[in-house]
């Protein structure tokens, strides 16, 4: 929902809605007016209000018949309808409910009951509104997940079938072999960053700190990354102005951040190009690590999003892009007291940077 929540009046008379609107002047909304039941379904075709007060005694189409085409379609039928009415008996109040209304209120309208009633109608449409936001996510995250275990499990079964061919030549079994293991060791690097953000999410991961030398572990991290990139004919290249640098972390859990802020950079970074991983000691203030890449870089909408779960940058039909990586980094990275930003490479490309305390 906008910061300005947008609200519908409709009501046959402007007077009407000039009262509403002294009402609910100093409030912040957006007020829209529809002046009979039979412009509603265009005003709703133009602005997507959070809330509607809607007047029932109207000449043309009766309030309760508006209210009950506005629940009849799945698009519109969770915004909250408060029924403005002069009608006090009992028998009105349960029509305007079976209508499909959400609250009522009765004519002449007080502020203060008006206010009240609008603000407790936009909480339900928040709750809404957050809730959808929730679904959409898991829809989101569940279509990501599957995208990208589905190449390495594909990997996996093609080179089974080709183990089982009757004239396989052996000599070429031990790189089938390889190509499952790796394959295999992708899909438990993916269900092991899921399983590590949900612990950090829910406060439940303990973290094991030890001694760590900072630059030994960029430096395995490196060369773990060095066949691909041969493969890409990219140079990795590493900037340690110290020796060692020692930190108290916890290193699985900070490898598995080098590990995937590597992995980007190695993915993205076009063929002949350079991926650099530098650290520097600037205690006691920090300690700064910084991965730079050549690739496609990041927009500046991108950057206020790609920290956050199942949020991908620039996307590349040939690159496995669930948006767990920085998400899990940032989430690490912050449990160990770090922060984490990227801008842009010059000329071209991107720059993550982690700062941790000293």
């Amino acid at each position: 929902m906008d910061n300005q929540p947008s609200i519908l009046v409709i009501d046959d008379e402007p007077d009407n809605f000039d009262v509403i609107e002294a009402l609910l002047f100093n409030e912040g909304y957006e007020l829209n007016y529809a002046a009979s039941g039979q412009r509603v379904i265009e005003r709703l075709k133009i602005i997507q209000p959070d809330v509607i007060l809607l007047d029932v005694m109207m000449p043309d189409v009766d309030g309760i018949e508006v209210c009950k085409h506005i629940k009849s379609h799945t698009q519109w039928q969770y915004i909250p309808i408060i029924m403005v009415t002069a009608l006090t008996a009992k028998e009105d109040m349960v029509r305007c409910m079976d209508a499909g209304a959400d609250d009522f209120i009765s004519k002449p309208v007080n502020g203060l009951e008006l206010r009240a009633r609008v603000n407790s109608m936009l909480r339900i449409k928040r709750q809404h509104d957050d809730l959808q936001a929730l679904l959409n996510l898991r829809e989101d995250m569940v279509k990501m997940i599957l995208h990208d275990m589905r190449n390495p499990l594909t990997s996996i079964l093609l080179a089974t079938e080709i183990l089982k061919l009757p004239n396989f030549p052996p000599e070429r079994q031990k790189t089938k072999v390889e190509q499952i293991v790796n394959s295999v060791q992708q899909l438990q690097a993916l269900i092991d960053d899921l399983m590590i953000m949900a612990k950090l999410e829910s406060g439940k991961m303990v973290l094991n700190y030890t001694n760590v030398d900072l630059v030994s572990l960029c430096l395995s991290a490196l060369n773990s990354f060095e066949a691909i990139a041969t493969q890409k004919n990219l140079q990795l290249i590493s900037n340690f102005p110290q020796p060692h640098i020692h930190l108290n972390l916890d290193a699985l859990i900070f490898r598995r951040v080098i590990d995937n802020l590597l992995s980007n950079a190695v993915k993205f970074s076009p063929k002949n190009s350079q991926v650099i991983l530098q650290t520097n000691d600037c205690r006691p203030e920090s300690v700064m690590i910084q991965i730079a890449d050549s690739g496609v870089g990041i927009s500046d909408e991108a950057k206020q999003i790609i920290f956050e779960k199942y949020e991908v940058g620039t996307l590349m039909p040939e690159v496995s892009q669930l948006g767990l990586g920085l998400a899990f980094c940032k989430m690490a990275i912050e449990a160990h007291g770090g922060t984490i930003t990227v801008k842009n490479n010059q000329p071209r490309g991107s720059v993550f940077t982690v700062f941790l305390p000293g």
